[in-house]
């Protein structure tokens, strides 16, 4: 047993030294050959059209309005508006085309025969594909005509995020309220940063035919169509993934051991110790279940902007709280939430194997908790003072709104964040450094979930690797280390090793099992997971090589959750056994539907939309947040509640539990997930990729699709889902809330 633990650590720190040294080693490539920022983009006349400070002071206008939360580019970002390269791209296409049917046969585009089409559509990709971008002066040259194209969409967009009368209807139609910018200069150069990420969609890599986005958005018009390299890659991770499946399979049966039945007879969680520190632990739980109240009725409300626009049943909340705000308090607060219920539970566990509170213990938490509060509320205050134009663009940035999906928070509250999860971590290694100094062998389990813990305290700082006008190709890099390794990763981690204590304090498994089990677990996970970081980066300006290896890893994330049924068999049994650990019941219970969601939700959702081929279609598209909903809530969500009932039990073990709010809870949120999951994303978003693969992604994302009368229904059937998944959630706080305000025994 010890010489395998030990080929295990080995094992673990291979996958950690070659994945992040393969992430570091592309991330300089990305740095090296992201899609340059002009100094100057001049006209073949000479004239100057636009400026380096036009292009960056653009991308922190766009972000100021809520950035990524206000339709995409591309293809990260909300799903309401369109993505705005997408867009900008067909129109400027089309402009482009009638200009040159025009010049050459005096009529529109439109109009012209299917052999004059074709004239013109190879006449456009030979002008508007090579790439005339100069790295020695750093020019950008452009023809006159597609000068005047981009003033053409300059005075379209200044139109739509204003009041024009003409654009109405369409603002409703994408969720943005009117005036969400009312200075020229801000329009003039937000359209700026359009234009320069839109032209690195279409204009070829230096000594390639591929754009920098590698052909991302499909445009048949400008030839952007999808490459061997897609297909190649996507067939390679389709073929591994079957490969590592059967791999993973044999080992799973040869190494099966069967453990002996060691549920012992009476409650041994933390030996009967429960600390001062522990108990006033509820009050995070309290934050926990406020602030998925208030994190469910704004993406409740975030939907109903899907169907009107720019208000709630004609009331024009839109004035006071429009769509990008919703969205990014909605997003945001399922992180804090999801991060409170789990940074809670790792304090109980840390006093809990310790046996007693250091000096100090109390203090810290009661300090990391108001440290919490500010941090929430403060974000989400800027946040609506940035959207609302109420901030300059450097006050947006450190104290408003960053733009960035799940990374929204001013660059501030980011730094006060990192700070507190040092706090957090400090107050996780005081309890256990005397149990660190015993021999025994449940050193190992310690030293790995100190490490997880550790992880979850440094990669946060990712986030910080951007600044205001870093270039998007680079600052979106940094941004998935901390959505992807932050989030997915190293809390996926923290939750393997969490689950494997509670497991062994209560008896349940060895500490030798569980320590193996939870380093095999992160062995695994972390080969894939790491490098599988670059399958949310096929189309950000990234080369090839990142798509390569972004599709054959992203492939192995998927492989341990197709033996997650057996993990939801062992639960089961442990939750079937009499006594003592029926009590245990509903906790466990949770840890079963995560085991469904981790399969459904992360494995077949997450799946569909990893091959390149397939993301070529689909990024951006619902599919994306069907994935994301049952992977976030159903995985981490569902994890969260189950870790609190866990804490609540072992700290309330002599309370009589309400098992009707719990069933009620358990039951509401799971069929309440899967019916907006079935009854609504999916549909939509299986529709949208029929049209993305027919006509392009600008008409998947458009008005035209997204508002006809069968797409609206489908957004309204999300309805019945979403009052069932409430319903759960409103028992789950209850409950809560019922229970931690009774006298347990350790407060008598």
């Amino acid at each position: 047993m010890k010489n395998r633990q030990r080929k295990l650590w080995i094992a673990f720190t291979i996958v950690m030294l070659f994945s992040f040294g393969v992430l570091g080693y592309f991330g300089i490539e990305i740095y090296q050959e992201a899609p340059p920022v002009p100094t100057e983009v001049r006209t073949t006349n000479g004239n100057v059209v636009l400026s380096a400070s036009d292009i960056k002071d653009g991308q922190n206008v766009w972000q100021s309005i809520g950035g990524q939360e206000v339709g995409s580019i591309w293809g990260h970002g909300a799903y309401v508006a369109p993505d705005w390269t997408a867009d900008y791209l067909h129109r400027e296409a089309l402009y482009l085309l009638d200009y040159y049917a025009n010049e050459k046969y005096g009529k529109n585009y439109a109009d012209t025969t299917v052999e004059e089409q074709a004239y013109l559509k190879a006449h456009l990709q030979s002008n508007i594909r090579p790439n005339t971008y100069d790295k020695a002066s750093g020019v950008l040259t452009i023809t006159e005509e597609r000068n005047q194209a981009r003033l053409y969409l300059q005075e379209y967009y200044s139109k739509l995020f204003t009041d024009d009368a003409e654009f109405t209807q369409l603002r409703k139609d994408y969720a943005i309220p009117n005036n969400s910018i009312t200075d020229p200069t801000r329009l003039k150069q937000m359209n700026a940063f359009f234009f320069w990420a839109t032209w690195a969609t279409v204009t070829n890599r230096p000594d390639s035919d591929v754009s920098y986005t590698h052909n991302w958005p499909a445009e048949d018009l400008v030839g952007n169509v999808a490459t061997t390299p897609l297909l190649a890659w996507s067939g390679v991770s389709v073929i591994l993934l079957i490969f590592a499946v059967g791999v993973l399979v044999y080992y799973h049966v040869a190494s099966k051991q069967d453990e002996e039945d060691m549920v012992p007879v009476e409650y041994p969680v933390s030996n009967g110790t429960v600390t001062k520190s522990m108990t006033i632990l509820k009050k995070y739980f309290w934050v926990v279940c406020l602030l998925m109240l208030l994190q469910v009725g704004l993406g409740i409300l975030t939907a109903h902007y899907g169907v009107e626009g720019q208000g709630l049943y004609g009331i024009p909340l839109d004035q006071i709280l429009p769509y990008s705000v919703t969205r990014t308090w909605h997003t945001q607060l399922a992180i804090f939430w999801i991060a409170t219920a789990w940074l809670g539970t790792g304090l109980y566990i840390s006093p809990a194997v310790g046996g007693k509170d250091p000096k100090f213990q109390v203090f810290g938490v009661n300090f990391l908790f108001v440290a919490l509060l500010i941090i929430v509320l403060g974000s989400m205050i800027g946040q609506w003072f940035g959207i609302m134009q109420k901030l300059n663009l450097v006050q947006n940035f450190w104290f408003g709104h960053q733009g960035y999906e799940y990374v929204d928070l001013g660059r501030f509250w980011q730094i006060f964040l990192f700070v507190g999860l040092f706090v957090w971590l400090a107050l996780m290694i005081r309890p256990l450094i005397p149990v660190l100094k015993e021999k025994g062998s449940h050193r190992n389990l310690i030293i790995l979930f100190l490490i997880s813990c550790g992880a979850i305290a440094l990669f946060y700082g990712a986030g910080l690797m951007w600044g205001r006008q870093t270039n998007l190709a680079i600052a979106e890099y940094w941004r998935w280390w901390v959505v992807h390794l932050w989030v997915e990763g190293f809390f996926e981690v923290f939750a393997t090793v969490v689950l494997a204590f509670l497991f062994v304090r209560m008896g349940l498994i060895k500490t030798k099992t569980a320590t193996n089990g939870a380093l095999f677990s992160t062995i695994v996970f972390m080969s894939g997971g790491i490098i599988g970081t670059f399958h949310h980066l096929y189309f950000s300006g990234t080369p090839t090589a990142v798509m390569a290896l972004g599709a054959t890893f992203s492939a192995l994330e998927v492989v341990p959750l197709t033996l997650i049924g057996y993990e939801a068999y062992e639960n089961y049994k442990i939750s079937t056994h009499k006594g003592w650990l029926q009590d245990y019941k509903w906790p466990i219970y949770f840890m079963i539907a995560v085991a469904f969601w981790n399969f459904l939700g992360a494995g077949v959702f997450g799946f569909i939309i990893n091959p390149p081929i397939a993301l070529y279609y689909v990024q951006g598209l619902n599919t994306t947040p069907l994935h994301g909903h049952t992977a976030l809530f159903g995985v981490y969500g569902m994890l969260g509640i189950g870790l609190m009932l866990f804490v609540l039990r072992s700290i309330y073990r002599h309370v009589q539990w309400n098992d009707k709010l719990l069933k009620i809870g358990f039951w509401g949120l799971n069929l309440g997930l899967l019916l907006m999951a079935l009854l609504s994303l999916l549909p939509i978003g299986i529709w949208q990729a029929i049209e993305s693969i027919q006509h392009g992604m600008w008409y998947a994302r458009s008005s035209e699709l997204m508002q006809l009368p069968a797409m609206v229904t489908l957004k309204w059937l999300r309805t019945i889902g979403d009052i069932i998944f409430t319903v759960g959630i409103v028992a789950i706080v209850l409950f809560v809330f019922k229970l931690t305000f009774k006298k347990s025994n350790h407060e008598k």
